[in-house]
């Protein structure tokens, strides 16, 4: 299950995911999905997500589901800014101290048609640097749309030794 409310909207989500005993994506998101792009603010963008999350996979875990059946999502683009966005890529290695796997979504996101200036449909290039970026910053799994030019990328930079493990 990939929750982008991290089991939050939904008071019955949670219990129902650890009955049926499946993995689940707690997602970070910043505000109601009709207004978390106006203008959001963060202290610190990082804190404020790493403590989110970790409530979340608090009351995941409060709720039945098993924690080795937990991964995190810092929800790129959602209820972020351009620079929130790009200082949590910076920092995503942070994220790995809640002992999660982590997911990471850049694919066609619109931070990275504000640094190209491409439209969606033009930026291949753009999301396989920032899944290979994620990845080399800890990333377990990155979610994608160009799924066979992502895998090449990832083929390649580990076949020349740059993978981190």
């Amino acid at each position: 299950v990939n929750d982008v409310s991290g089991l939050g909207w939904d008071p019955l989500s949670a219990g129902v995911v650890a009955a049926a005993g499946v993995p689940v994506v707690l997602m970070h998101h910043h505000g109601d999905p009709t207004t978390m792009q106006d203008a959001p603010r963060y202290g610190d963008v990082l804190v404020e997500v790493y403590e989110w999350l970790e409530e979340r996979v608090a009351a995941a875990e409060a709720a039945g589901i098993e924690r080795s059946k937990i991964l995190v999502d810092p929800g790129i683009g959602f209820g972020k800014s351009v620079a929130h966005n790009l200082e949590l890529l910076r920092r995503q290695r942070e994220l790995l101290a809640l002992g999660r796997p982590l997911l990471v979504g850049w694919s066609r996101k619109s931070t990275l048609g504000a640094i190209t200036g491409r439209a969606v449909g033009e930026r291949l290039t753009a999301s396989v640097v920032a899944a290979l970026a994620a990845v080399q910053s800890g990333a377990a799994i990155v979610r994608v749309h160009d799924v066979a030019a992502t895998v090449d990328a990832l083929k390649v930079w580990r076949a020349a030794g740059l993978a981190n493990g």
